[in-house]
């Protein structure tokens, strides 16, 4: 009788493998039929040239410096192209091309600092996150979607974040100024980002426009919205929208 229900057992058991094993044939069948996939065409875009920068304005910089301040609140406005382009240059543009010297000072003339634009409200730009590329004076985007609010959740809920019509991020590549400089280097960088965010506060206010500059976030977070590269580190969010 024990004899009998073992057998019994085995059989069941012999069943279900089989089954199995026939499952497993008809998947990898069915996948191997599967056309491949292939992504989107507009994934990886090629860069987008912007409007030259333009080099003489009708605000003294002694009004700038009196009249600069933190701006929360933007209106529902969008950007215009032109706009966004002149404050990407003042924070990292090229101002003498034949050295590759920038309109924020760096030590060594090291550049480690790399500046990524959140847009959502930029006319004539579809939303996502670009990487500007100061040589090329050029935008080049890493990924597609408006990410303003995910921003926002990593920078503490901040609302300036969500509510501006582009969110830039700046960040930092330690290695190469550190390569020269040991570890003081990490000093250098930091006072760089500090002369780029005050570049785009006062490049701001020429245009009539708003920012902010925002430490409080959710570093690791940042960094995978924006899509930084694995050295690159963020130090600054700085919404920029109409006032």
């Amino acid at each position: 009788m024990a004899n009998a229900r073992r057998h019994s057992r085995r059989s069941a058991l012999a069943v279900i493998a089989t089954g199995l094993a026939a499952s497993v044939l008809a998947c990898a069948s069915s996948e191997e039929k599967l056309p491949p996939v292939t992504p989107p065409a507009d994934t990886a875009p090629g860069p987008v040239s912007l409007p030259p920068p333009a080099l003489d304005g009708a605000t003294a910089v002694e009004r700038a410096l009196n009249a600069r301040r933190s701006r929360r609140e933007y209106s529902q406005g969008a950007l215009q192209v032109s706009e966004l382009a002149q404050v990407l240059w003042a924070a990292q543009g090229v101002t003498q091309p034949a050295t590759g010297f920038r309109a924020a000072p760096s030590a060594g003339a090291l550049y480690p600092l790399e500046v990524y634009v959140a847009v959502g409200n930029v006319a004539g730009l579809t939303a996502g996150v670009y990487k500007y590329e100061p040589q090329g004076h050029q935008l080049r985007r890493v990924c597609a979607g408006d990410r303003r609010a995910e921003l926002s959740g990593a920078g503490l809920n901040q609302s300036p974040i969500k509510a501006a019509a582009a969110v830039l991020v700046l960040a930092a590549v330690y290695g190469r100024t550190k390569a020269k400089y040991g570890e003081r280097g990490v000093r250098y960088v930091h006072l760089e980002a500090g002369h780029a965010a005050q570049n785009v506060y006062l490049q701001a206010f020429c245009l009539g426009l708003g920012t902010v500059a925002i430490g409080a976030f959710d570093d690791q977070a940042v960094a995978t919205i924006a899509a930084l590269a694995a050295d690159e580190e963020p130090l600054y969010l700085m919404p920029v929208g109409r006032l």
